[in-house]
């Protein structure tokens, strides 16, 4: 009987000892390119906002930096094995779609597609004169070496050239290795005010590109990288739904997209050949899109 007794205890206690606190979950995301890029921090908001909207679903998490600068490159090579990296932000290709996990809800609402030129000074009167696509496709436009807009620009007849690091484009542009850096709305207003007294650039003030695009968050492809991905899936969706989201972006994003004078802009649309079928295009509430008409198409 004693030893009935004992089993019993031992058997209903030793489950609760087995079971320690969950460990916090580790999420690392890359440092940027250099110490003047101030580009994501708007995503990092967005990630911590999404991991702490699933909190009492998943667990708790440790959310840290890279502790090094990284392009775009050493980025992808940290995120595809054990480097120090298990999440990055980026626009999307089929390619990446392949090699990593996508979380499918554009970050900044698809704004990568709305493109601003930042040009020289001098050439304005030159770009006040176009009225059509075929008249942009006279001017060079300048990218990243490797960025996805590479593609989509030379699909769509513009001639490319492509710096090998993100400071060194305001350069290029200043000494004329190209016409124009095509920047995202809200990169090119952010850019402007902290480099163009260095380089001496404007913001073009009437032309407009659209493509579409959306810029998400990669995971690996392995149990790790699925887990976050259903976590991140999980927090961004209760972000749409309850708005945040949204709020976030105009909080970040709205100035700059009432002082670029998007809505009024003449606006050319470019296809993107590269854009992945799954793309959630027919979700409208994922999509930012000007509030009034942008001009001639």
């Amino acid at each position: 009987m004693f030893l009935s007794l004992l089993f019993l205890a031992l058997s209903t206690t030793q489950p609760a000892a087995a079971n320690p606190a969950k460990a916090p979950q580790q999420v690392v995301y890359p440092r940027p390119e250099s110490e003047h890029d101030s580009r994501y921090l708007y995503d990092w908001e967005v990630l911590r906002t999404a991991l702490e909207k699933t909190r009492a679903r998943f667990g708790p998490y440790e959310l840290r930096q890279a502790s090094q600068f990284m392009s775009p490159a050493r980025v992808t090579t940290e995120a595809a094995g054990p480097g120090s990296i298990n999440l990055f932000v980026r626009a999307t290709s089929a390619q990446l779609e392949q090699q990593f996990r996508p979380v499918r809800i554009p970050v900044d609402r698809g704004l990568i597609g709305y493109r601003l030129l930042l040009v020289r000074h001098e050439d304005l009167p030159r770009f006040a004169e176009v009225k059509s696509l075929d008249q942009l496709h006279r001017f060079s436009i300048g990218q990243g070496k490797g960025w996805v807009d590479v593609g989509i620009l030379q699909a769509a007849g513009f001639k490319v050239v492509e710096g090998n690091n993100y400071d060194g484009l305001f350069s290029m542009l200043e000494v004329k290795r190209f016409d124009a850096l095509s920047r995202s709305v809200d990169e090119a207003l952010s850019e402007y005010d902290g480099w163009h007294k260095r380089f001496s650039f404007e913001v073009e003030p009437d032309l407009a590109l659209y493509y579409p695009l959306a810029r998400y968050f990669f995971t690996r492809r392995d149990a790790e990288g699925e887990a976050l991905a259903n976590r991140l899936e999980a927090g961004l969706e209760a972000m749409v739904q309850d708005g945040s989201l949204q709020a976030l972006f105009m909080t970040y994003k709205g100035p700059l997209i009432k002082r670029s004078g998007l809505a009024r802009r003449r606006l050319f649309r470019i296809p993107n050949p590269d854009l992945p079928p799954q793309t959630p295009l027919a979700r409208s509430e994922l999509w930012y899109r000007p509030q009034e008409p942008a001009g001639k198409r």
